[in-house]
């Protein structure tokens, strides 16, 4: 069992065990706050009975136009806690957040290599759009996946028609 609820300041001081995952990207303190000010209808993290975060995801909303989407920054669950559906839920979340924000779609990328990712992504109806050549810069040999989901504003899913060609980490908007 575990409670959705608003990502919390005091809650950078909890969350090192989600963090220390290999996959995790990990951020300055400055970045985590920046989400939260800017952002904080799209930071939440799930908390088990005890008080202990059990995972989160971090997003924003960006674009203009037909590009307007909402972003998925980071999610990540606790390896204790995986498998329990709370990865999907976070992203449900931040669906229907994008979706109240009238957003064409949802987007994140994750690395070729995290298939496990991947194929929970595709189950939630994330497809490729695109290859992001070398986009991790701790380790130039990663490319990404930018992965996406058309809302329902997006009636002709024109945001999910797939590139043919991949691209840079300059080329991505």
């Amino acid at each position: 069992m575990s409670t959705l609820r608003p990502f919390t300041v005091d809650d950078l001081f909890k969350f090192n065990n989600v963090n220390l995952d290999p996959l995790t990207e990990t951020y300055g303190l400055s970045f985590y706050m920046q989400y939260l000010a800017h952002w904080p209808e799209f930071f939440q993290v799930a908390e088990s009975p005890s008080g202990e975060i059990m995972g989160y995801i971090m997003g924003k909303a960006e674009g203009h136009g037909e590009n307007w989407h909402g972003h998925v920054t980071a999610l990540t669950v606790s390896p204790d806690y995986r498998r329990l559906g709370l990865a999907a839920r976070l992203m449900n979340f931040l669906e229907e957040v994008s979706e109240k924000k009238r957003a064409y779609f949802v987007d994140l990328f994750v690395r070729v290599s995290n298939k496990v990712a991947i194929n929970m992504y595709e189950q939630l109806g994330y497809i490729v759009y695109r290859t992001v050549l070398e986009y991790y810069s701790g380790d130039p040999d990663e490319d990404a996946y930018d992965m996406r989901k058309a809302l329902s504003i997006d009636v002709k899913r024109k945001s999910v028609v797939p590139l043919t060609h991949p691209v840079r980490p300059e080329d991505v908007d």
